[in-house]
């Protein structure tokens, strides 16, 4: 196990480089995988984006097409996570929104993130796993800015 103090004598252009790949290693590791993988995905969308919430933003949300997204959204239909509702807004769409059963499988969800967080930084001091925890939401929140940036 590679841990930061050990990477500070690293060329900086090095490190950088290597931050695409281990992001990829720890997508291919997530605790959750298949079908939790993509229920997650889609109700953390759900919850998080103000406003309604429709199939079409969550395949742009998610980089998918339309297909892929409508069937990731019928699954989570299916299993009583979402429910379809018509639009306040235009009666004629339909949108989505998160039922207690999907409110319960994200507190599931993020409780097993936290455990394997948890368990992969168990052996850092407590300020550098706070501070990867820091780093990681303000570059999520970043990233995610800057997605609502390409697409004004």
């Amino acid at each position: 196990m590679a841990h930061s103090n050990e990477r500070d004598g690293d060329d900086a252009d090095a490190v950088l480089d290597s931050v695409g790949p281990a992001f990829s290693r720890l997508r291919r590791r997530a605790p959750s995988a298949g079908k939790d993988l993509s229920r997650n995905l889609v109700l953390n969308v759900v919850a998080e984006r103000t406003g309604e919430t429709t199939v079409g933003a969550i395949a742009e949300e998610l980089g998918t097409d339309q297909s892929v997204a409508s069937r990731m959204v019928s699954d989570c239909i299916q299993h009583g996570h979402l429910r379809r509702e018509a639009s306040q807004a235009d009666g004629r769409r339909s949108v989505l929104r998160l039922t207690p059963e999907g409110d319960a499988l994200r507190d599931r969800f993020a409780a097993e993130q936290r455990r394997s967080f948890e368990h992969i930084t168990r052996d850092w001091p407590a300020d550098e796993r706070l501070q990867l925890a820091r780093l990681l939401v303000k570059y999520a929140e970043d990233a995610a800015a800057l997605r609502k940036l390409e697409r004004s």
